[in-house]
């Protein structure tokens, strides 16, 4: 906590100002601050300008006039807009009180007093005026209005009703509120949950304007219906996402399973629950009422059917098979699928993949749009040029994320090797088979069709042309280079640029906290702070690099759905 536990506010010296007493209701009405003595108190740092923030409004607007009626409890709102329009607007939709827009320095000194560093930030007062929680929001957004009267006894009571529920789990426990004990059909009528008990059951997480699930949804209701027809005691219960009510309609009037109601309070806790870092997600739960499965999405994609009913049995039987399919990979298998038989050269003219055969071949999967892809692209070109004027049986693939095809000409026009076609529908089986999360992406295909290695990008990066062909003996030689070369090094030091002792490290790539250009293979590093030295820089050696990736400009933007560092661009 930034403000000691320990440390008890007066309510009204904290409020207010040597000229003002009292607080505002969005209606203009002043309310005395010495009528909030003996309450508890949450003062809320927020702002209209922050989507974080208007986004948990709601959920403690729906908290705060459940809790109100109590009669000890009250939200102060410290606001952090630039100009009283933007505060109007914002403190229009909250029914608690707010400091007046005009005493910025209250403001100020409250979000000094509480170090926030960050909104929205809910800092939570007991009736004496003592600091319970500054992490009111997570509190707020975990257990809504079950967390009052926000108590550390309280939230702590609430996790261990959790651990017992996990440790318990059921159908019932997972599906069934206090306010409702059914799910609903695709026709709007009302199943019991009681129905799903003794039955395997997918809880569906899918949110229809989001394209990986509405991609997912008619491969999920295929399987769903052969395991129907098969006889199978299998449900799914589709976890709605939504935020539009007419699409969570459209969505469950063309699906055959079951749902929870719209904007039902258990989406959010299910979420919360199991943990839900990607869309789709289908948890398994099996006849027992435990989780099997945290996801099976990606099995349903590779297997259909065959993935039920989704236990460890069965997936160990399906990753032998998969090894099975590595072995037997070629490059037909991956690149070729039905009359689409060819990638493009620079004119657009097909060139069949058959063309390929016994060279190897790096699937580059990058964007026009992304920092990252644009900053490796030289070099690979380097690389590229190099190992081809060597005589070797080499070829890039470019498989764009590019939006438009303006955007993939004009990044390909940059490019002296092959390509899909844009917009190409091998790209998203190519995607998910080397499970692309990131770009830029370097596979590496040896020259019989294997996956050598789906981190070749880090290879080049670190070694250029000299890592073709991309094989583990060729890294394991270019490593034993590089231990000679470090022969002799001290293997920890200090240096003056750093507090803690820096030890002799191999790392794949850095960037130098000294001369800020790109590293590789050996770092004087300190683990604690994350914290590089070029052993040049620490050795004193001469210069032998260069200046590496060119400077990612401010005003680049990751594109919708992406998030971009310096180094690579993320699926959301």
């Amino acid at each position: 906590m930034a403000v000691s536990a320990d440390v008890t506010h007066d309510v009204v010296s904290l409020l207010s100002s040597p000229e003002r007493d009292y607080l505002l209701r969005n209606n203009g009405d002043q309310v005395k601050i010495e009528s909030l003595k003996g309450k508890k108190i949450g003062i809320y740092f927020s702002a209209s300008w922050c989507g974080p923030c208007r986004k948990f409004t709601p959920t403690l607007v729906e908290a705060y006039n459940e809790v109100v009626s109590k009669g000890d409890f009250e939200v102060v709102f410290a606001s952090a807009d630039e100009d009283d329009e933007a505060f109007k607007g914002y403190f229009s939709k909250m029914p608690w009180l707010a400091i007046p827009f005009s005493d910025s320095e209250t403001r100020s000194r409250l979000d000094e007093l509480f170090q926030v560093r960050g909104i929205p930030n809910l800092v939570l007062l007991d009736e004496t005026g003592k600091v319970v929680t500054e992490d009111g929001v997570d509190i707020v957004r975990e257990y809504g209005v079950e967390a009052y009267p926000f108590t550390s006894a309280r939230i702590q009571e609430l996790r261990d009703r959790e651990e017992e529920a996990r440790r318990n789990q059921s159908v019932r426990s997972l599906l069934i509120s206090p306010s409702r004990d059914f799910v609903i059909s695709s026709n709007g009528n009302n199943v019991p949950v009681s129905e799903l008990e003794g039955k395997t059951v997918g809880l569906y997480f899918s949110h229809s304007s989001f394209a990986p699930s509405s991609d997912f949804t008619p491969k999920l209701v295929k399987a769903y219906e052969e395991l129907k027809a098969r006889g199978e005691n299998f449900e799914v219960v589709l976890i709605p996402l939504d935020e539009d009510e007419e699409a969570f309609k459209e969505i469950l009037g063309s699906v055959p399973w079951l749902s929870l109601p719209f904007k039902d309070k258990f989406c959010g806790k299910l979420a919360q629950y199991f943990e839900l870092s990607t869309l789709p997600t289908l948890v398994i739960i099996g006849p027992d009422g435990k989780t099997l499965n945290a996801n099976v999405a990606e099995a349903i994609e590779d297997h259909g059917v065959e993935a039920y009913p989704f236990t460890p049995e069965k997936f160990a039987e399906l990753d032998e098979i998969l090894k099975a399919r590595e072995a037997a990979q070629t490059l037909e298998s991956i690149l070729v699928s039905e009359d689409l038989d060819f990638v493009i050269g620079k004119d657009g003219a097909q060139v069949p993949v058959s063309e390929l055969n016994g060279k190897t071949v790096l699937l580059y999967f990058s964007a026009h749009w992304c920092p990252p892809c644009r900053a490796f692209l030289p070099k690979l070109v380097d690389a590229y040029h190099e190992i081809k004027a060597k005589g070797n049986a080499l070829e890039v693939v470019f498989i764009s994320s590019d939006k438009d095809q303006a955007s993939f000409d004009e990044f390909f026009g940059g490019m002296p090797w092959l390509a899909l076609p844009f917009g190409d529908s091998r790209k998203r089986f190519l995607s998910r088979k080397f499970r692309v999360s990131g770009i830029p992406m370097l596979v590496a295909i040896g020259s019989n069709g294997r996956t050598l290695t789906t981190k070749a990008r880090d290879m080049v990066l670190q070694y250029g042309a000299r890592a073709y062909p991309f094989t583990d003996e060729k890294i394991k030689e270019l490593e034993a280079e590089e231990d000679e070369i470090a022969k002799g090094w001290p293997e920890k030091l200090t240096h003056e640029t750093h507090e803690h002792e820096l030890v002799l490290t191999r790392r794949r790539v850095y960037y130098c906290d000294g001369c800020n250009e790109q590293g590789h293979a050996w770092s004087y590093y300190c683990e604690k702070c994350d914290f590089d030295l070029h052993p040049k820089c620490v050795l004193k050696e001469e210069d032998k690099g260069s200046k590496d990736d060119p400077d990612v400009k401010e005003e680049d933007k990751s594109k919708d759905g992406w998030v971009c560092d310096a180094e690579v661009c993320k699926k959301v």
